[in-house]
């Protein structure tokens, strides 16, 4: 306390505006800089973990021991919906077939999914609505299909962007019902008509 006493405040807190050095310490950087290197770190915290992969599984396959209570030649197409629920699909051309469908797939970013696992119950029923056969594929027995180019052609002739816009024009009419006839309706009731 004497000492204080003895000497200003300005002298016993002095304050520099030049950084302290001491001996071969290194000189910290800018807060600017600082600010960039920490916006920079979690940035690329962030990339990294947008790009953890994604694993979805789709469908629900049925049990075992589900599957193992319907046999074929007995269970009726009711049966088989109370056992084992709603197929995922069924045929396309005819019902006699239920298909219950599981999808296993994992996906990195913003690429194509990679399939996993791919389960596939397939109930056949006969024509009186009884299981004729109960089969599974897997993914194995999948096969790739390369879709056909191009587009299918429609009848009529390709209009251009002015023929279109030109057409049009003769098409919209005052009173906005989009008739197309000329003349103008009213939109909604008349509440004069008589026949109200």
């Amino acid at each position: 306390m004497d000492k204080v006493k003895g000497e200003t405040w300005a002298e016993v807190f002095a304050i520099s505006t030049e950084p302290k050095r001491s001996g071969g310490a290194r000189r910290s950087a800018p807060d600017h800089i600082r600010a960039a290197r920490s916006l920079v770190f979690a940035l690329a915290v962030a990339g990294v973990a947008g790009c953890a992969p994604t694993v979805d599984q789709r469908g629900n396959l049925p049990d075992k021991d589900k599957l193992a209570q319907i046999q074929p030649g007995n269970t009726t197409r009711d049966q088989v919906a109370k056992i084992l629920g709603t197929p995922s699909s069924t045929g396309v051309f005819d019902g006699n077939s239920w298909y219950y469908i599981s999808r296993k797939t994992k996906q990195i970013a913003f690429f194509n999914p990679d399939v996993l696992d791919q389960q596939v119950y397939i109930i056949n029923f006969d024509g009186r609505g009884v299981v004729a056969s109960v089969d599974q594929k897997n993914l194995k027995d999948g096969r790739d299909i390369e879709p056909a180019p191009g587009a299918t052609p429609a009848p009529g002739r390709e209009l251009t962007f002015l023929e279109q816009v030109l057409g049009n024009l003769g098409r919209f009419n005052r009173g906005g019902s989009g008739t197309g006839e000329g003349e103008s309706r009213p939109q909604g009731p008349n509440p004069t008509s008589p026949n109200l």
